[in-house]
């Protein structure tokens, strides 16, 4: 029979021909999107082992806290990052104690840095590092081909005493705590996201593949049908559908393991992470080709064998066509079960672990996605319902005569579609919110042109020839004020239009209370402004901005533009020979006089951290939503082409398989308009209907989602993401109509002879 089933599939015409070629190639396509899905989970992997080794491995209480083994000379090591242009640039001071590199004088960069160094006027970026480079990091511990990393070489005696610093004898290589760098999210995080992802993509690409393998399955039910009566007994026929099944599924796989290789170098450009991929980290094991391999073709001998149910039970039940039970409305009790989780988290709040949330949220939305494939032929015998009632014409009714037949193979042709609607109302409507309710501060330009560099709360030691910091329980305290050569560079930098310098107050009754010169905050707006008549005033600035998930909900509005700030009973004139806590540095927001006041900045406290813009703060707490963004827009284009393509080749099936009965119309006079008439309600009712529950149900689950983890209210996702959908539906049914050219020539008198 295997031998028969070859025959058949290979040699069977022209039909036979086609009808594997669309198949392989629709296995192919979603082969290929499940192949760029585990390599995206093995990217990630490859990325975190790659940059753990960024993790200060001295994360301790006291400074310069030993770590390692013992006996061997220790590193004395301190890591933090800087700012150019927008990009993130991780620095690794180091200072070795025996015979490691970099010495003294010396530094390290990336490849992407080492570029921008060559580029770059040294007044902007290089002055900040000093020295000269005495070589290049390798790709080995590089996470991304633009990540920024530089590690610069000191004397021990600069950096034992920094805040912060660690002496360590081992540095990570691999670990589930790094962090990515530039990306801003924990590698558990990620775990989440992708777990999410991995679900949207799976559903959609499972039931095109399903689809695919059931092209022409009507026509393939009758040739099965009439082996059956011809003697062949129901394995026989079973081995025949699964060969050629087989057949195509085989050719589907192999044709999608070569879309994949092929278009690798372009998906890893893709910034899942935030950061593109190196080509060869987008690999596969040899689980992930097993389970391709053999996962697929097995899936497609199990749609064939499903699709033949009605063949094995006999063979008359083809030509008799008995219309299936109508589907019941228990098909909603998943969906409605899939919102009653999410909905109790909701109100009872989300775990606090992410391994906690994971479990939390996975299930709900699983049911959710489940929920739409169960309830969708449900949806669309109530459409076909409601269709009859208000059916006026001839099409209508014969649309909705038909649509109650068999709800489920109307469901079935516009599922995936369905699914990638909701996938891309939930992501919508979660990021929508979050970048609306965590958007930039209050200020405008002013907060986004003024420079901050705090002297507390951070590692602090001044360059040499600034004054010494001090240290107290872990924290920082410049005491000293900023030397007056430092606050000239500042002025004299083309763009600056004033410098700030906000004194720590000998007599605050609270912590964190400043005293500033009047008029230097005159130059600085985005500090607020003294009261009127005031020479000096007492200042509690805020640059604290929320960071992290814990943060995502809460505007992280560090600007204090308009604050009016009390008069201080302080001589001006002593100002400047007390300790500096803040200096900021308004400029008029060109890139160079940013640059040029942080390089001062930093050469003159290179320990401290790189100042930052307080739109640059603000920033920092919108990474993780900027790259939330990056991976629901990856999502939903690979969910909307999956369900493109499932909807071509579904149509093209359905009139396919339904090309006898239509044949028969056009015998009995029922013109060719009317049947196109036909065929468009039957198709457009039920992906209608089934796109309005999965918008709704979309937005409804991102509120109880966002309710649960932030504790924010839905925003509206805007009349652009409306009109968006609106665009897809009207693609969708001019795909739908492409294949009605095919009406005319698949329904002629020959196709409504008995066979």
């Amino acid at each position: 029979m295997i031998g028969l089933g070859l025959r058949l599939t290979l040699g069977g015409g022209r039909e036979a021909a086609v009808r594997l070629a669309v198949t392989a190639v629709a296995v192919a396509l979603g082969v290929g999107m499940l192949l760029v899905t585990l390599a995206g989970i093995n990217g990630i992997n490859a990325q975190n082992a790659r940059g753990a080794w960024l993790v200060n491995p001295g994360t301790s209480g006291s400074p310069a806290a030993s770590h390692g083994a013992p006996g061997r000379d220790p590193l004395v090591w301190l890591q933090g990052t800087d700012r150019f242009a927008g990009q993130v640039i991780e620095r690794v001071d180091v200072a070795a104690t025996g015979p490691s590199l970099p010495r003294p004088g010396q530094f390290y960069a990336s490849p992407a840095l080492s570029a921008l160094l060559r580029t770059t006027p040294a007044a902007e970026l290089g002055d900040r590092f000093g020295g000269r480079q005495a070589g290049t990091i390798g790709p080995s511990a590089l996470p991304a081909p633009n990540s920024l990393i530089i590690v610069i070489g000191h004397a021990p005696r600069q950096l034992i005493h920094a805040p912060g610093s660690a002496k360590v004898t081992s540095i990570a290589t691999a670990g589930s705590a790094a962090v990515i760098a530039g990306a801003g999210a924990s590698a558990s995080t990620l775990e989440v996201i992708l777990a999410v992802a991995a679900l949207a993509l799976l559903f959609p690409v499972l039931m095109f593949i399903s689809a695919a393998t059931r092209l022409a399955a009507a026509r393939r039910e009758q040739r099965f049908a009439a082996m059956r009566l011809a003697g062949a007994t129901p394995r026989q026929v079973s081995v025949v559908a699964a060969v050629e099944a087989s057949v195509a599924a085989v050719a589907g796989v192999a044709a999608g393991f070569g879309l994949f290789f092929a278009l690798r170098p372009v998906v890893a450009g893709i910034p899942l992470t935030g950061e593109p991929f190196f080509p060869g980290d987008l690999s596969l094991s040899l689980a992930d080709i097993l389970l391709i391999a053999v996962g697929v073709p097995v899936l497609a001998v199990a749609a064939a064998r499903i699709a033949l149910r009605r063949v094995q039970i006999s063979p008359l039940g083809v030509s008799r066509r008995v219309t299936p039970a109508p589907p019941r409305a228990w098909r909603v009790i998943p969906l409605l079960a899939g919102l009653g989780v999410l909905g109790y988290f909701a109100a009872a709040g989300h775990p606090k672990t992410t391994g906690g949330q994971a479990l939390a949220f996975f299930p709900g939305f699983l049911l959710l996605t489940a929920g739409l494939v169960i309830a969708g032929p449900w949806l669309a015998m109530a459409g076909a319902r409601v269709l009859a009632r208000s059916a006026r014409r001839p099409a209508a009714l014969i649309a909705a005569r038909r649509l109650a037949d068999n709800p489920r193979a109307a469901y079935r042709a516009v599922s995936g579609l369905i699914l990638a609607l909701f996938v891309a109302s939930v992501a919508t409507g979660v990021i929508v919110t979050l970048v609306a309710d965590h958007g930039a501060p209050a200020g405008g330009a002013q907060a986004g042109n003024t420079l901050v560099d705090q002297f507390t709360g951070g590692p602090v030691t001044p360059s040499p020839g600034t004054p010494q910091a001090a240290t107290a329980s872990g924290l920082a305290l410049a005491e000293a004020p900023v030397p007056a050569t430092v606050l000239a560079r500042l002025r004299a930098i083309h763009g600056v239009r004033g410098v700030t310098v906000i004194h720590a107050d000998p007599h605050a009754a609270r912590p964190g209370t400043g005293l500033v010169s009047c008029a230097q905050l005159a130059a600085t707006p985005a500090l607020g402004r003294c009261a009127a008549g005031a020479r000096a005033a007492t200042i509690t600035p805020n640059f604290t901005v929320p960071i992290g998930t814990a943060a995502l909900g809460r505007a992280g509005n560090a600007s204090m533009t308009g604050k009016i700030w009390p008069a201080a009973a302080f001589p001006p004139g002593r100002l400047p020979s007390l300790p500096a806590r803040v200096v900021a540095v308004a400029t008029d927001g060109t890139a160079a006089a940013t640059e040029r006041s942080r390089t001062v900045l930093e050469a003159a406290y290179p320990y401290l951290g790189s100042a930052l813009t307080i739109g640059e703060r603000a920033a920092q707490a919108r990474t993780q939503i900027t790259q939330w963004q990056h991976d629901a827009d990856v999502v939903i284009l690979a969910s909307l082409a999956i369900a493109g393509c499932s909807l071509a080749v579904s149509a093209a099936a359905g009139l396919t398989d339904r090309k006898r009965p239509f044949s028969l119309l056009r015998l009995t006079g029922v013109p060719l308009r009317l049947l196109r008439r036909v065929i468009t309600l039957e198709s457009a009712v039920p992906l209608l209907i089934a796109a309005a529950a999965a918008v709704g149900t979309g937005l409804l689950a991102a509120g109880l989602f966002l309710q649960a983890q932030f504790g924010v209210a839905l925003h509206s996702p805007g009349t652009t993401y409306y009109l968006s959908v609106l665009a897809g539906l009207v693609i969708s049914l001019g795909v739908i109509a492409a294949t009605l050219p095919l009406l005319n020539r698949i329904t002629g008198p020959e196709t409504a002879r008995h066979e």
